[in-house]
């Protein structure tokens, strides 16, 4: 019976620590553009008003990037520097997990390889459990308002917590913009 638990309970650790992974951030930049001159900035709303969620979580979105920018001493301005804009993608994530463990079945037997005879785990089960959960992606783009081009892009991608609670929603909402913002300014070494 210890055997089991050794091979079980490590198993069941790392699944559920995969499913609190954090958010997943990318960060692209024009190299040529010279961050230190951005100061201040402004939503851009034409931008803004095509992504594809609810009005609610939009808001939700912005006051996030507004208290993260303010928090880097970034102030709004009628005349930015900056123009933020937002846009998301989700897509759902099926994953299968292939339970067929058990005594006198197929499963992990001797040798750690697939095959019949006494395996570790459990009978009962005969199939394969699929779940499926949404991942999500935001975007957050800063634009060079003098220019109109972009100059910076962070993407934040992780599964969105379906969930009814409103507080665990802006806190997860308030995780992706800050783990997103924190690639922003990007590391250049010195021209």
């Amino acid at each position: 019976m210890k055997k089991w638990k050794l091979f079980v309970l490590p198993l069941i650790a790392l699944v559920f620590l995969s499913s609190c992974v954090s958010v997943r951030v990318l960060a692209d930049y024009d190299k040529e553009a010279n961050f230190n001159t951005y100061k201040t900035y402004a939503f851009y709303k034409t931008g803004i008003d095509k992504a594809q969620i609810s009005d609610l979580d939009k808001k939700r979105i912005l006051r996030a990037i507004d208290a993260e920018m303010t928090s880097r001493g970034f102030s709004k301005s009628q005349d930015p520097d900056l123009l933020v804009s937002i846009f998301t993608k989700e897509r759902e994530q099926v994953d299968v997990y292939n339970n067929n463990f058990g005594w006198g079945g197929y499963g992990w037997g001797p040798g750690w390889g697939w095959g019949w005879g006494p395996g570790f785990g459990w009978g009962g089960n005969f199939g394969p459990n699929v779940s499926t959960r949404t991942e999500g992606s935001l975007f957050i783009d800063l634009i060079d308002n003098k220019n109109k081009e972009l100059v910076w892009q962070g993407r934040g991608v992780g599964t969105l917590n379906n969930t009814k609670n409103i507080e665990k929603k802006e806190e997860r909402i308030k995780e992706f913009v800050s783990q997103i913002l924190e690639a922003y300014p990007p590391s250049i070494v010195a021209r």
